[in-house]
């Protein structure tokens, strides 16, 4: 019952750290108030309007009985002693008493009136009506065979302090929620900016670092992860730079090698050798291209639909079918991603009579689909075929002339842009890439 009642608590409550902040901040203020809003209402208000109504209802059962005497003279003395001590104004009326239509059981005036009017007139011998007049209340009571109407101010029944009492509990809860917002904001932004840097930083974007602020383990946690980004950042830049350099470098000796095959005598030997260092050359630019998907890029709006075209236009094959049924516009690093559309168009085909290329989108997400009908992998390769120099036998290798670093380079990028990619098996019965990116 416990885990239930959480679980309950965890899905109504907000996610937020600011609404969360706000509602620890502002609930216990906010319970307080109506408490002492209950308390003021039934131990005060209710009582003093109480006491108002015994009172008025005190004066009208003598204003009732002078009406059963006999003596006009002393009636009239008495009536008039009324109106200008008591505020009253009274009128004689021989008519019925009009019968009640609807009795206001909510209303705490109403219902303390009722009960004072019985309990001294009886349940058939007043009318009353407080809504007619704005701040006048009306009284009809039967006396004898006289209807006596009386009209008196409705601050007579009614403590004039409850509009001031509510302006006062109020005014001071909303300027204190309100300042409690503004520091809360304050508190909070610092987070928040923390985490769009980690945010932007994981997705691979140029990270400049962050200026530490907010409480002290705040700044303390934006200052160590400003340091560790600055880590990661040199060690791929060492990296990327260092695995470039050995390809570059490789590549003066390799030329020398056949320019010195070249005049060779041996033309068999010469060509067989030749094959050996053009597979070396080609492993070089899988190297190199490798080393260029790890060197940061400024992110820009990249037009989706665009670059599939200038992709279908640089293959300039009748083998690559495009669908490219919505608009999609993508911030993201272009170059890499068109190098990893590319590597996974170019697996497709190598291996593949005809390749497709489908775009879809929704609220949040952009699905790029390249489909084709080749031979496919095997399901339980799916995970290897991602590792780096990883390579399938060569009647379903991916990585035709290459190293197997393709699919490894191509997921890279999708990862670093905060995407997914996902392998299946295609309605032409082939190999089906599906990759996610977020918009």
């Amino acid at each position: 019952m416990y885990f239930g009642f959480n679980n309950f608590i965890k899905k109504v409550l907000p996610t937020g750290l600011f609404y969360r902040s706000l509602i620890i901040v502002a609930a216990p203020m906010i319970i307080l108030q109506i408490i002492t809003t209950i308390v003021f209402f039934d131990s005060i208000w209710i009582k003093a309007n109480k006491g108002l109504t015994r009172s008025l209802v005190g004066e009208l059962k003598t204003l009732s009985d002078i009406y059963t005497g006999k003596d006009i003279e002393q009636i009239n003395y008495l009536t008039e002693q009324f109106k200008l001590n008591f505020d009253f104004v009274i009128n004689i009326d021989d008519e019925k008493l009009p019968s009640i239509d609807k009795e206001r059981k909510y209303s705490p005036m109403d219902r303390s009136l009722r009960r004072e009017l019985k309990s001294v007139f009886g349940s058939s011998n007043y009318w009353f009506n407080t809504i007619k007049y704005e701040d006048v209340v009306e009284i009809k009571i039967k006396s004898n065979d006289n209807i006596i109407q009386i009209l008196f101010p409705r601050e007579r029944i009614a403590p004039s302090s409850v509009r001031l009492f509510i302006f006062w509990i109020t005014l001071p809860s909303l300027l204190l929620i309100s300042i409690a917002i503004i520091f809360l904001k304050n508190q909070t932004k610092p987070i928040i900016n923390l985490a769009k840097a980690a945010e932007k930083f994981g997705k691979g974007d140029f990270f400049s670092g962050i200026r530490p602020s907010g409480a002290s383990e705040i700044r303390k946690a934006a200052y160590e992860f400003d340091r560790m980004a600055k880590r990661i950042d040199r060690h791929l830049k060492q990296r990327s730079e260092m695995l470039s350099g050995i390809s570059h470098d490789l590549r003066t000796p390799l030329t020398r090698l056949k320019l010195q095959l070249a005049m060779l005598n041996q033309k068999d030997l010469s060509v067989k050798m030749s094959k050996d260092i053009d597979e070396m050359e080609s492993m070089l630019n899988s190297y190199l291209q490798f080393a260029k998907s790890q060197v940061q890029e400024e992110s820009t709006a990249t037009n989706i639909n665009k670059l599939f075209n200038e992709i279908a236009d640089e293959k300039n094959s009748k083998n690559f079918h495009l669908n490219l049924s919505v608009m999609v516009v993508l911030v993201g690093r272009k170059n890499a991603l068109k190098r990893c559309f590319n590597n996974v168009i170019e697996n497709g085909l190598n291996y593949a009579k005809n390749v497709y290329v489908h775009i879809s989108k929704t609220t949040n997400k952009l699905n790029i689909f390249i489909s084709d009908d080749g031979p496919g992998i095997p399901l339980d390769q799916y995970k290897n075929v991602f590792k780096p120099f990883y390579r399938l036998d060569q009647s379903r290798n991916l990585n035709y002339a290459g190293v197997g670093l393709g699919l490894s380079i191509a997921e890279d990028i999708v990862r670093s842009h905060g995407g997914n990619i996902e392998l299946s098996e295609s309605e032409h019965k082939g190999l089906q890439v599906k990759i996610s990116l977020p918009l």
